[in-house]
C-alpha cells in the first residue's frame, strides 16, 4: 500500500499575528494507524520542506498516544522536515491519499491549483481520499464533471459550533461546515469533538482532530478489501 499524505506549507492565523500550521494529532494518529499496517508513505506539501505545526497542537491538553509517540520519534520528524512538493507527486503512483487538517490548509491548499488537480485525479482514478478536521475545505475548489466534487455527497469536517469554540469564526477565510453547505454536500456532524467519520464511495471525511485515527482505519479497510 503506497499512501500520500498531504500536510500544508501555511502558517499565518489570519491577521492575529499568530501561528497556525497543520494539527498533530490529525497527522501522528493517521500516520501510525497506516504505516503499522504496513503501508508506504509519502509526504508532501505546497512548498515542500518542513511543514508548519499549528503550536495550538502541542500544548499538554492536546496531546494522545500519538502525539507523544511522535514526540520520540526522531526518524518521522526527520521525514516530516523533508516533504515532498506537491508539484513532485503524482496520484498514479499512490493506492490512496490523507490530507490532515489544522487552520493552515483553508489558506493554501483549499486554493493550490497543484492540490485540486491531485484530488481531481486520485478522484479519476477511484482511490480512497480521507479528509479531516479542517482538511474538507481543501475540496471547495475540486470539481468532478464540471460539478462540486462534493455536491451530493454525505460528507462531514470541523463545525461551526467547535470553530466558535476555539474562537476562530471570523479570523478563517471560510467556515468548513458552511463551505460543504453551499457546495451541496449532504453535511452532517456529531458532537463536538467526538470522533465522527462519514465515507461516501471513496471518499472519507472525518470531523475533528478526535476522528483522525477511524478516518485512516476508514482508509485502511478500504484498502484490504
Amino acid at each position: 500500500m503506497k499512501i500520500l499524505m498531504v500536510l500544508t506549507s501555511h502558517d499565518k492565523l489570519g491577521d492575529t499575528g499568530k501561528k497556525t500550521g497543520f494539527w498533530v494529532e490529525e497527522f501522528a494518529a493517521p500516520y501510525y494507524v497506516l504505516a503499522d499496517a504496513g503501508a508506504e508513505i509519502t509526504l508532501a506539501s505546497p512548498k515542500g520542506g518542513q511543514p508548519p505545526i499549528d503550536p495550538s497542537s502541542t500544548t499538554e491538553d492536546a496531546q494522545t498516544e500519538a502525539t507523544k509517540r511522535f514526540d520520540k520519534d526522531e526518524e518521522l520528524q526527520k521525514k516530516l522536515s523533508l516533504t515532498k512538493k506537491l508539484e513532485d507527486v503524482d496520484a498514479k503512483d499512490f493506492d490512496a491519499v490523507f490530507y490532515p487538517g489544522g487552520h493552515g490548509p483553508l489558506w493554501d491548499l483549499a486554493n493550490d491549483l497543484k492540490s485540486i488537480a491531485l484530488i481531481e485525479a486520485f478522484n479519476e482514478q477511484m482511490k480512497p481520499m480521507a479528509f479531516v478536521c479542517h482538511a474538507p475545505g481543501v475540496l471547495a475548489n475540486v470539481e468532478d464533471h464540471k460539478e462540486p466534487l462534493v455536491r451530493g455527497k454525505n460528507v462531514t469536517g470541523f463545525a461551526n459550533s467547535e470553530e466558535d469554540a476555539v474562537g476562530l469564526t471570523n479570523v478563517v477565510p471560510f467556515l468548513v461546515e458552511d463551505k460543504m453547505n453551499q457546495l451541496g454536500a449532504n453535511y452532517s456532524k456529531g458532537d463536538d469533538w467526538s470522533s465522527y467519520v462519514l465515507v461516501d464511495g471513496k471518499l472519507i471525511t472525518g470531523q475533528n482532530p478526535a476522528s483522525s485515527e477511524k478516518a485512516a482505519r476508514e482508509l485502511l479497510n478500504m484498502l484490504q478489501k
